[in-house]
């Protein structure tokens, strides 16, 4: 597959999750562009027994999770520069104001607990529910098998349940 083709089929998937991973279009965008310097680079380097999707995918989660390091070492660092704690993440548009801010509560929330979750289990959580790829690819990315992804997820689900209630 040539590398246009690979852009134009997989630009939508590695944004969406760079986006669920990172919260922010910015940094969704400049890890998006990442992602696709990697995969340009590395083309040769692709082994055929995966899919170039599972392949991308895992590059992608690899680069947020980078991208987050790095910026928790900007955090620590003395040069930071503080950002307005007033700022708002975006939540996607509604028709009914009322509609619109219960949902981005729950959905902000939800979230929250998300991100708050160890980083494996965040993974599995993100992978499997929100971009709803099936339990034999999420494993692949992740690199465990599939009964080792069913255990992680169960311990997210239980640990999120006991995030949202103590909220």
């Amino acid at each position: 597959m040539d590398f246009h083709t690979l852009y134009e089929t997989y630009k939508d998937l590695v944004y969406n999750l760079s986006l669920h991973y990172l919260q922010s279009a910015e940094d969704a965008e400049e890890v998006s562009q990442d992602v696709f310097v990697k995969v340009y680079e590395h083309r040769t380097r692709f082994r055929k027994e995966a899919e170039w999707k599972t392949w991308i995918y895992r590059i992608t989660v690899n680069q947020c999770l980078d991208f987050l390091k790095a910026k928790q070492r900007k955090k620590r660092s003395w040069l930071t520069i503080i950002k307005d704690p007033n700022e708002q993440k975006e939540a996607s548009h509604f028709d009914h104001p009322g509609v619109l801010l219960e949902r981005k509560e729950a959905l902000d929330k939800l979230l929250k607990a998300i991100h708050a979750l160890p980083e494996r289990q965040r993974e599995a959580v993100i992978l499997l529910k929100i971009e709803h790829l099936d339990t034999k690819e999420v494993a692949e990315i992740l690199e465990i098998s599939e009964k080792a992804l069913e255990s992680l997820f169960q311990r997210a689900k239980g640990n999120l349940k006991k995030l949202l209630s103590n909220e």
